[in-house]
Protein backbone atom coordinates (compact mmCIF):
# COMPACT_ATOMS: atom_id res chain seq x y z
CA UNK A 1 0.00 0.00 0.00
CA UNK A 2 1.70 3.25 -1.29
CA UNK A 3 1.36 6.19 1.42
CA UNK A 4 0.36 9.95 0.70
CA UNK A 5 3.44 11.61 -0.34
CA UNK A 6 1.48 15.72 0.93
CA UNK A 7 0.55 13.98 4.20
CA UNK A 8 4.32 12.59 4.88
CA UNK A 9 5.35 15.79 3.88
CA UNK A 10 3.08 17.89 6.05
CA UNK A 11 4.40 15.31 8.99
CA UNK A 12 8.38 15.91 7.93
CA UNK A 13 7.83 19.80 8.00
CA UNK A 14 5.73 19.42 11.56
CA UNK A 15 8.66 17.31 12.83
CA UNK A 16 11.43 19.22 11.37
CA UNK A 17 13.98 20.26 14.41
CA UNK A 18 12.81 17.18 16.53
CA UNK A 19 15.68 15.39 18.21
CA UNK A 20 16.68 11.89 17.03
CA UNK A 21 14.01 11.69 14.44
CA UNK A 22 14.19 8.73 11.73
CA UNK A 23 12.06 7.77 8.91
CA UNK A 24 10.79 4.40 8.31
CA UNK A 25 8.93 2.45 5.99
CA UNK A 26 6.42 0.34 7.56
CA UNK A 27 3.16 -1.02 7.51
CA UNK A 28 2.73 -0.46 3.83
CA UNK A 29 3.30 3.40 4.72
CA UNK A 30 6.11 5.64 6.38
CA UNK A 31 6.90 5.76 10.23
CA UNK A 32 8.52 8.60 11.68
CA UNK A 33 10.42 7.21 14.88
CA UNK A 34 11.62 9.24 18.06
CA UNK A 35 15.00 7.89 19.77
CA UNK A 36 13.77 4.80 18.23
CA UNK A 37 9.90 4.55 19.33
CA UNK A 38 7.43 5.06 16.90
CA UNK A 39 5.58 8.35 17.03
CA UNK A 40 3.20 8.56 14.17
CA UNK A 41 2.86 7.55 10.51
CA UNK A 42 1.14 8.01 7.10
CA UNK A 43 -0.95 4.86 5.70
CA UNK A 44 -2.31 5.33 2.74
CA UNK A 45 -4.35 8.87 3.39
CA UNK A 46 -4.94 8.33 7.14
CA UNK A 47 -2.34 8.98 9.89
CA UNK A 48 -0.95 6.48 12.51
CA UNK A 49 -0.59 8.24 15.64
CA UNK A 50 0.86 6.36 18.62
CA UNK A 51 -1.01 8.19 21.71
CA UNK A 52 -0.02 5.54 24.19
CA UNK A 53 -2.72 3.52 26.08
CA UNK A 54 -3.59 6.01 28.64
CA UNK A 55 -5.01 8.66 26.54
CA UNK A 56 -6.28 5.93 23.77
CA UNK A 57 -9.36 5.96 24.91
CA UNK A 58 -10.10 10.25 24.26
CA UNK A 59 -8.49 9.51 20.83
CA UNK A 60 -10.07 7.39 19.50
CA UNK A 61 -13.44 8.98 19.85
CA UNK A 62 -11.85 12.25 17.98
CA UNK A 63 -13.60 12.83 14.92
CA UNK A 64 -12.56 10.54 12.16
CA UNK A 65 -10.16 8.97 14.49
CA UNK A 66 -10.61 4.89 14.54
CA UNK A 67 -8.69 2.06 16.30
CA UNK A 68 -5.43 1.28 14.66
CA UNK A 69 -6.80 -2.49 13.45
CA UNK A 70 -4.48 -2.97 10.60
CA UNK A 71 -3.75 -6.79 11.90
CA UNK A 72 -7.28 -7.38 12.85
CA UNK A 73 -6.44 -6.82 16.23
CA UNK A 74 -6.55 -3.29 17.58
CA UNK A 75 -3.03 -2.15 18.57
CA UNK A 76 -4.07 -0.16 22.18
CA UNK A 77 -2.58 3.06 22.11
CA UNK A 78 -2.49 3.59 18.27
CA UNK A 79 -5.33 5.24 16.30
CA UNK A 80 -5.52 5.88 12.53
CA UNK A 81 -7.05 9.23 11.48
CA UNK A 82 -8.91 10.12 8.43
CA UNK A 83 -8.22 12.81 6.24
CA UNK A 84 -11.25 14.90 8.13
CA UNK A 85 -9.96 14.08 11.51
CA UNK A 86 -6.21 16.59 10.54
CA UNK A 87 -7.45 18.71 7.37
CA UNK A 88 -6.84 21.65 9.01
CA UNK A 89 -3.52 22.54 11.02
CA UNK A 90 -4.60 23.07 14.25
CA UNK A 91 -6.18 19.27 14.51
CA UNK A 92 -2.57 17.82 12.21
CA UNK A 93 -0.68 19.51 14.90
CA UNK A 94 -2.76 18.54 17.88
CA UNK A 95 -2.04 14.56 16.37
CA UNK A 96 1.60 15.37 16.02
CA UNK A 97 1.90 17.07 19.80
CA UNK A 98 -0.11 13.86 21.14
CA UNK A 99 1.90 11.48 19.47
CA UNK A 100 5.67 13.26 20.33
CA UNK A 101 4.45 13.56 23.99
CA UNK A 102 3.99 10.11 24.36
CA UNK A 103 7.10 8.79 22.09
CA UNK A 104 9.29 11.03 24.36
CA UNK A 105 7.79 9.43 27.45
CA UNK A 106 9.62 6.00 26.38
CA UNK A 107 13.53 5.41 26.87
CA UNK A 108 15.28 5.38 23.58
CA UNK A 109 16.30 1.88 21.70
Amino acid sequence: MAYDEGVAQRLRESLAGVSDLSEKKMFGGLSFLVAGNLCIGVMGEELIARVGPAAYPSAVTRPSARPFDFTKRPMTGWVMVGPDGFEDDAAFDEWVGRSLEFARSLPAK
